[in-house]
């Protein structure tokens, strides 16, 4: 298998100088093929993730390939600016000179892809690796399947397979992969096996992106729009299955308000899933838990939370047989609780109610800085004031999610929740080495300090260190 893997690794080394060197024209055509592909092959699209985890097929449209056709759109419509050397002011100093700065590829880049999302998450960094000229191998998840396998056939298809290779395999596949010099490794998934490919990368001096996760928060406070509110946060949550890494992990709700907004947000769950149980476990909108492992860590969180106290306001019905578990609300939540000490990543969301901003804040505070965090209020200072005092990847204002398709933003965590950013302009960068150019002319003015030193020398020392 090592070997396999080092044959391929080799094969894109040879190609990577002669793949950098495409032009713009060259490259976006590339994404032209991809694209027309995903169009041609929507439908199919739909059947693979269906069989992976019954996620609808709206939904499929939606959270797999509108992201991608549209940064592909994007990409395409900004290339030759983004490839374009980007000159650079000169310093008196340097007067005589031209500075810019040069994107070039990075070579051979490895992208390790996720389940949740398993058509989005792979082909978005495989996009901008190729819009910055580089040759890649993609992994993706072996626990959607049906997926990659269709990401296999589909770059089999679009690419030579000098230029782009898939691996498919389980985490001794993605650890025999690390093993290999790659000029950067995008990675996205949970921060426990960030740690390892950081360390992994470490061994070679590789960079890495990294998009990991975290406990993302939703303050509400007293000025909110709570129908607003709870109608947003319920597609945020439950979309996917909760199966998301920038959905709200739990919501702080200012206590006058908590009653108000548990009934607005039981409400819109019975209007999007179903008035009974039986009708939600029967409803084909709402997607599916990715495997037993999983579904089986939910019901313990679950049950676990309940058993120490926290209360079901909505929900609680799972059928572990069919990897589902309803969209859940949770009440009377405190800190030590299991719901509050690891990433949900499902259809549970805790509500927790404060008395004062400072207690929410501080809530926040006492988990790692997260991936999102998303503030609903009409008040413009108490906006101002938890942005302020809060550390995360992304913030969105009155919504949820939306922020991870903004093409023009980068995407991205902090410390534990990533490191690196993507999507865009941002994701080109990441895959490429900005080179810091400076072009002398004839005009040298630094000659002035060249030994040997007399007063001549002293003289423009002495300005330099003054003015400049």
């Amino acid at each position: 298998m090592e070997n396999q893997f080092q044959d391929i690794f080799d094969r894109l080394k040879n190609r990577k100088n002669e793949v950098a060197s495409r032009n713009r024209h060259q490259r976006a055509a590339k994404l032209k093929r991809l694209l027309s592909y995903i169009m041609d092959h929507r439908m199919d699209i739909h059947e693979v993730v269906w069989q992976d985890f019954r996620k609808p097929p709206a939904e499929v449209d939606l959270s797999e390939i509108f992201v991608v056709t549209s940064e592909i759109r994007h990409v395409i419509d900004n290339l030759g600016i983004w490839m374009h050397r980007q000159r650079v002011k000169n310093p008196v100093p340097f007067s005589g000179s031209r500075s810019y700065i040069r994107y070039e590829p990075r070579g051979v880049c490895l992208i390790i892809s996720p389940w949740n999302f398993p058509f989005n998450l792979a082909m978005g960094p495989l996009v901008s690796a190729i819009a910055a000229g580089n040759c890649v191998v993609l992994k993706p998840s072996e626990f959607s399947p049906n997926t990659s396998r269709f990401v296999a056939k589909l770059v089999h298809d679009c690419f030579d397979h000098d230029e782009v290779a898939v691996v498919e395999g389980d985490k001794e596949t993605a650890q025999s992969l690390l093993e290999l010099p790659f000029d950067h490794v995008f990675f996205t998934g949970s921060p426990s096996v960030g740690k390892k490919v950081m360390e992994a990368a470490s061994h070679h001096l590789t960079s890495v992106t990294l998009e990991l996760g975290g406990k993302s928060p939703v303050i509400i406070d007293g000025t909110a729009n709570l129908a607003g509110a709870a109608q947003k946060i319920c597609w945020g949550k439950f979309i996917n299955a909760g199966q998301t890494c920038v959905a709200p992990d739990y919501v702080l709700i200012q206590e006058e308000k908590e009653m108000e907004f548990l009934s607005l947000l039981g409400r819109e769950i019975e209007n999007r899933y179903g008035k009974s149980p039986e009708q939600r476990l029967k409803n084909p909108d709402f997607a599916r838990l990715i495997d037993d492992r999983h579904t089986r860590r939910l019901i313990h969180l679950l049950e676990e939370s309940q058993k120490q106290g926290a209360e079901v306001f909505f929900g609680g019905h799972y059928d572990s047989e069919s990897q589902y578990m309803e969209p859940t609300v949770l009440r009377n939540i405190t800190d030590d609780l299991p719901v509050m000490r690891e990433e949900i990543f499902g259809p549970l969301l805790p509500v927790i109610r404060y008395n004062k901003l400072d207690a929410a804040i501080a809530c926040i505070d006492k988990n790692p800085n997260p991936l999102a965090l998303y503030i609903f209020a009409g008040n413009r200072r108490n906006v101002q004031e938890i942005s302020l005092r809060t550390r995360t990847g992304s913030s969105c204002i009155n919504n949820v999610v939306v922020q991870f398709n903004q093409n023009h933003l980068p995407f991205g965590g902090i410390n534990q929740s990533g490191l690196g950013k993507a999507h865009g302009f941002y994701g080109f960068r990441a895959f490429s080495n900005e080179r810091s150019v400076v072009m002398q002319g004839r005009f040298n003015p630094l000659k002035l300090v060249y030994p040997p030193y007399g007063k001549i020398a002293d003289l423009t020392v002495k300005l330099l260190l003054r003015y400049f």
